[in-house]
């Protein structure tokens, strides 16, 4: 998986990246450079904050929970209790919220899964409730 990842960045990122170098130099020695407009960068907002905390809560637990559900039994039960605990048999019970998977009185899903679950939860809605919120306040402050 690693090399994977290594061919990628080899295949994909190091031209790009020597090609946007060489635009640059090139615009650089011909003098086209254009003089780029120095946008305001508005402050970033406690409510702006508080949005960014939210999508990233609910990105990182929705690839958690797609990582517990990957020890689901679907079409062939008994193939996930060979593949994950090494003996062919239909799982006792499984369930995917709360992600469980027993097979022979024994869980297969790893026991931080079910809490990681619950802080990102936690934490999405308290900062979708807080990022409404905080703007109000802001906009309030400001009148």
């Amino acid at each position: 998986m690693a090399t994977l990842i290594g061919m990628m960045i080899l295949a994909i990122g190091l031209p790009a990246w020597a090609g946007i170098t060489y635009v640059g130099l090139v615009r650089a020695r011909r003098g086209d450079e254009l003089p780029q407009p120095r946008l305001s960068r508005s402050r970033r907002s406690p409510a702006r904050k508080a949005a960014w905390i939210a999508v990233l809560a609910y990105l990182a637990g929705g690839a958690l929970h797609l990582y517990g559900l990957s020890y689901m039994p679907f079409l062939q039960p008994e193939d996930a209790c060979w593949f994950k605990a090494g003996y062919m048999a239909v799982p006792d019970s499984s369930s995917a919220l709360p992600v469980s998977l027993v097979c022979a009185g024994e869980e297969i899903v790893p026991w931080w899964v079910n809490p990681g679950l619950l802080v990102f939860a936690v934490t999405a809605v308290g900062a979708t409730v807080m990022s409404p919120v905080l703007a109000v306040l802001a906009f309030r402050s400001r009148r």
